[in-house]
């Protein structure tokens, strides 16, 4: 069954779950973590993602964020393939670190915001690498120790999240950390994370009471919110895909481009194709990948057919790119 497409536009509030490839560890110690944790934020600052609440966890990570211009899918593909690659060539191994396809979940913010800064600042208190709520609050690499006011980190909006819990700011920490703490006793909350109908009308219970009077609502496993907001969601997503180029379209558009670099930079579209390792024209390749790659949407495989090389040499134009952006 085909994957169903991913739904954003500018402003969209996702909840996103990454997790490691058959669920091994992503971070191996501390140097893991700031890694993880400096390239999330330098991005979302470059990127104008704003990211509310996450946590770290060692085979996965949850982030409560708001897509901007540049997309959600651009701003996770540099996160994590940058972060992959440090990984790698840090522990010494090969291959994907995460799973292929990241999770992101649509929310509907005014039902669902607060529990879901609660739920995904809880993980670590779950996961049992913090003690108590005391602990939590001190925990570098979560979100809550930066809303407590323990750690900063500019790239989070704490101010947002607070607002949510009062006016005042020591009136919105103290209420913002009881209501952490009573969700200590929900344990895991399934209907934040799960799929469909159940998400959308919280939980199975709410499922068999509509179903035994006869009562329908539209639902999605993309998005947690009422059928409402699923309706709307799918509508507008819609209307976007209408607007989106084609496969073909983009690919037209990036033989275009290949031709006008070649005219302008006097090189002969025939030695670019063939692979030709001339200083000039590698890096003029190398212009082409990060576009075709980045801006245009191209996989490697055809950036690679596009441009005469192999997958495995664009994969490295696109890891040093990425390192360069990390600079």
């Amino acid at each position: 069954m085909p994957r169903a497409a991913r739904l954003d536009a500018p402003g969209t509030l996702h909840h996103v779950i990454v997790r490691g490839i058959e669920r091994r560890h992503i971070i191996d110690d501390n140097e893991d973590r700031k890694t993880f944790v400096e390239r999330m934020g330098h991005l979302a600052v470059d990127t104008q993602t704003v990211i509310y609440a996450w946590a770290l966890l060692n085979n996965h990570a949850h982030i409560l964020l708001r897509s901007s211009e540049y997309g959600l899918s651009n701003f996770m593909r540099r996160f994590l393939t940058g972060y992959a690659i440090r990984y790698n060539r840090r522990h010494l191994r090969h291959g994907h670190l995460f799973q292929n396809r990241y999770k992101s979940i649509v929310c509907e913010e005014d039902g669902y915001f607060q529990q879901l800064v609660r739920y995904i600042h809880l993980n670590p208190l779950r996961a049992k690498l913090v003690k108590d709520i005391k602990g939590l609050g001190r925990y570098h690499w979560c979100g809550h120790a930066v809303i407590m006011g323990h750690v900063k980190n500019e790239w989070q909006d704490r101010k947002y999240v607070l607002k949510w819990f009062g006016r005042k700011e020591k009136e919105a920490i103290r209420n913002y950390r009881n209501f952490v703490q009573k969700g200590i006793k929900e344990g895991q909350r399934l209907d934040l994370v799960g799929g469909g109908l159940i998400r959308s009308m919280g939980g199975w219970s709410e499922v068999i009471s509509m179903r035994r009077f006869g009562e329908r609502d539209i639902s999605d496993e993309r998005i947690l919110g009422s059928g409402e907001f699923v309706e709307r969601m799918i509508g507008e997503a819609n209307e976007r895909l209408k607007r989106q180029f084609t496969i073909a379209e983009r690919l037209s558009q990036a033989k275009a481009h290949i031709r006008e670099v070649c005219e302008t930079e006097s090189i002969n579209l025939q030695e670019l194709i063939s692979g030709s390792r001339r200083r000039r024209v590698t890096r003029v390749r190398s212009r082409l990948a990060v576009k075709l790659v980045e801006e245009l949407g191209i996989s490697l495989a055809e950036t690679a057919r596009q441009l005469g090389v192999s997958t495995s040499a664009i994969s490295k134009i696109m890891r040093k790119y990425e390192d360069d952006k990390c600079i």
